[in-house]
């Protein structure tokens, strides 16, 4: 496991024009919860931890508001403002108390790409985090979409600690045990590509599969195994167009680990992934992993 000053990816926070709508599908389809509500936003957990894991923020057009990590205590949250700083991004706040339901101590900053992150420690936990049967109980990782790959992912390793562990189309970089927290994938710009979100196992991603072609989102890739990360996945596309992903057994791994390369990656002609099974992404999901883009400048809820 790094031994680095970000210890996970805490969540997301995302700008809807419709927060009840979202609200009403990741409730009753995608199964999170609401941990708080204030100023017209919303802020829901997962099964974990963390007091919330989504947030979702009044706004006139579908966006990436920011996306938070979490620093293992103040002290770490003080060396990375050092260090993000010292890499010379230009527009990076002060850390500081954060002022909403979590609370917290952070800063935010804006990444060479235009990437919105916060940095953030000493925000609440819940007492009652624990695996719970077709409900996700993080967000485990998420995949941007870059014109510049290797700048990109090399900023998130030296200025943040990530390190890199395999190359296929993407570099994934991982922050803890998880093979990966952040995976960079090849694109005009900088956008989201998707949001995965851990399941306790395969059968839940099965039955939230289920339960998601049921209310009238139809599976859109899988259901496969991943190679690097070796995880199961079944992707979807949710209100406003954000690529979302039930997925489970994700890969651990620590320093030991072996970075490998895409020759390494290689899947059978036909195949998009390990079992082979499964059609390749949707064209209505590939045309949605490029639409999303990140708000301008510093988060401030």
């Amino acid at each position: 496991m790094p031994a680095g000053l970000i210890i996970g990816l805490r969540g997301v926070d995302l700008g809807v024009p419709d927060v009840a709508a979202h609200v009403r599908f990741y409730i009753d389809t995608w199964r999170l919860s609401i941990a708080a509500e204030r100023n017209g936003s919303v802020y829901l957990r997962g099964t974990g931890a963390y007091h919330h894991i989504l947030a979702l923020h009044p706004r006139e057009r579908p966006g990436l508001l920011c996306i938070n990590l979490a620093a293992a205590n103040r002290s770490a949250v003080d060396a990375l403002h050092a260090r993000v700083t010292a890499a010379g991004v230009q527009q990076c706040d002060a850390p500081a108390p954060l002022i909403e339901p979590g609370g917290g101590y952070g800063f935010s900053f804006v990444d060479p790409e235009g990437r919105v992150l916060r940095v953030i420690a000493g925000d609440a936990r819940h007492p009652d985090a624990g695996a719970q049967p077709d409900r996700p109980q993080k967000i485990t990782h998420l995949v941007l979409n870059t014109p510049r790959q290797e700048a990109a992912a090399a900023f998130w390793v030296e200025a943040l600690g990530f390190e890199i562990s395999d190359r296929s189309l993407l570099t994934f970089v991982r922050c803890d045990s998880d093979h990966h927290n952040i995976a960079f994938h090849p694109g005009d710009a900088s956008t989201l590509h998707h949001i995965a979100f851990e399941m306790d196992g395969i059968d839940s991603v099965m039955r939230g599969a289920g339960r998601m072609r049921d209310a009238g989102h139809p599976i859109e890739w899988g259901l496969g195994r991943h190679g690097p990360g070796n995880n199961v996945f079944a992707y979807f596309v949710g209100p406003d167009d954000f690529v979302i992903e039930y997925t489970a057994e994700v890969e651990k791994v620590d320093a030991s680990y072996r970075v490998r390369e895409p020759k390494d990656w290689a899947y059978p002609p036909g195949h998009s992934d390990l079992w082979g099974a499964t059609p390749p992404p949707s064209a209505r999901m590939k045309a949605a992993q490029k639409k999303i883009g990140f708000a301008a400048g510093p988060f401030r809820p």
